[in-house]
């Protein structure tokens, strides 16, 4: 794997003892037309000078950075809201791109959020509803708005809804809107079930969904009309439930496994295959992450679909997360390493291990129970570099032993340690100029203030 190797101005800009005078020149940087670092645009908690500078940049791309930071707070990324270049608009409206999933992103203002809604710009308007980040009762209050889209995304909210707004929505003039509507009430009324059944847009949902007519659910398993979707059915007969679970088809029968009314022998009953690396989605469970009874049907069950989607779930009780700690289900463990706060640290180490370099090998890197004691004397000579680099996590790691690592043979564990604040000075200023090194080199929080200021200097960041 090749390492990303970026220059020490990168690395000064998310430096946590960045000074604020510092900051603020870098913050004002064109960059060659680029416009400051990332880094600096994106660092969390910035000081009200910062945010002005960010604000009145000259340069769009600035601009469309902040308006994308996790490390912003909404209220900060909403004063984003009449910048004149809708590009910048749409970037606030949509919210980060990519954000810590143990971090949840707050969601802007819904007044913000209606102002966008109501841009003049189509691609801001856009953005907005592809947006993750909406309120439930944001979205909500689209179910009366003038555009067609916004009242389909409304849908989503179903349930809170007043019942005048959902008839309103199934005879709405614009049929993407109906069908959306009529996906979310067929689950109560076995006539919109039928009459979705004939649209092949909608068939396949209302059959995983829709309350269904003995007739409807016969036909379509003589037809053999989407029966995957069909074996999900909350509504289907105990007696078609029996015979899809021998079907033919081994996606019916894996289906069928799934179905939340089954008790464990007559789940595992079921001739089923699930993939090595098959994540696991299985919906009741999903819905019922933070309830006590499914957490322990799922993890307690031999299915692995349903224990891999109990793993995701932050709220799982120590007898669970330890049991489910054993299953040795590579899938389990890495989302435990993900999900949990709790996570051992052993099924965190074997994570690393299996993973060294990957996004999830990272994420179990990262989590607040990953060891970090006694790491230097297991792992400074071993003969890969990956465990070399977790000595330096090590507080007992002395500064010789972070000197020598910073000269390592893999270039991750050199870079973690020109990070390190225990690396003595002359080699991390040396590290600064070695070009590998000077993005980690110059983020360590033990380089001096003039050091920081002479990188700023070497890049020709005005004063």
């Amino acid at each position: 794997m090749v390492a990303f190797h970026a220059s020490a101005l990168d690395g000064v800009a998310a430096n946590p003892a960045l000074p604020t005078p510092l900051l603020l020149r870098l913050l004002t940087f064109d960059g060659g037309g680029h416009g400051p670092p990332r880094r600096a645009l994106q660092r969390a908690a910035l000081p009200e000078p910062a945010i002005a500078a960010i604000l009145a940049h000259p340069l769009q791309r600035a601009r469309i950075d902040f308006a994308m930071s996790a490390g912003a707070w909404p209220a900060e990324r909403a004063r984003l809201v009449d910048d004149p270049s809708p590009k910048v608009r749409a970037a606030l409206a949509y919210g980060p791109e990519w954000p810590d999933p143990r971090t949840p992103v707050a969601p802007l203002p819904d007044a913000v959020c209606a102002r966008l809604l109501d841009d003049p710009d189509p691609s801001v308007r856009t953005a907005l509803l592809e947006s993750p980040y909406l309120t439930p009762a944001f979205v909500a209050s689209l179910a009366t708005h003038g555009e067609p889209e916004a009242r389909r995304i409304a849908v989503r909210e179903w349930e809170a809804l007043p019942a005048g707004v959902r008839s309103a929505l199934l005879v709405d003039p614009d049929s993407e809107v109906r069908r959306a509507a009529a996906l979310r009430e067929c689950r109560r009324d076995a006539r919109l079930t039928t009459e979705l059944l004939r649209d092949p847009k909608a068939a396949a949902r209302a059959l995983r969904y829709g309350l269904l007519t003995l007739a409807d659910a016969e036909r379509c398993i003589a037809e053999r009309t989407h029966l995957a979707s069909l074996a999900e059915n909350p509504s289907l007969p105990a007696d078609l439930v029996e015979r899809l679970a021998t079907d033919p088809d081994e996606a019916v029968r894996l289906a069928v496994s799934l179905r939340p009314e089954l008790d464990e022998p007559q789940r595992m009953a079921i001739d089923f295959t699930v993939g090595d690396h098959a994540r696991g989605d299985v919906e009741w469970v999903r819905h019922g992450l933070t309830d006590p009874e499914v957490l322990r049907r799922a993890a307690t069950s031999a299915h692995p679909l349903l224990r891999r989607t109990a793993a995701q779930s932050p709220h799982l009780p120590s007898d669970l997360l330890r049991r489910l700690a054993r299953t040795e289900d590579p899938v389990v463990e890495n989302l435990l390493s993900i999900h949990h706060p709790d996570t051992p640290q052993e099924v965190l180490m074997r994570v690393f291990a299996r993973l060294g370099g990957t996004f999830s090998a990272w994420m179990a890197q990262t989590h607040p129970r990953f060891p970090r004691h006694g790491l230097a004397a297991r792992y400074a000579d071993h003969p890969d570099g990956n465990y070399r680099r977790l000595a330096v996590r090590d507080p007992a790691a002395t500064p010789e032993l972070i000197e020598r690592l910073s000269h390592d043979p893999e270039v991750w564990t050199r870079q973690a340690a020109a990070r390190d604040p225990r690396l003595p000075l002359g080699r991390l200023r040396e590290a600064l100029h070695v070009p590998e090194l000077a993005s980690s080199a110059g983020a360590n929080p033990a380089l001096p203030e003039e050091e920081m200021t002479a990188v700023v200097d070497r890049a020709d960041v005005s004063a």
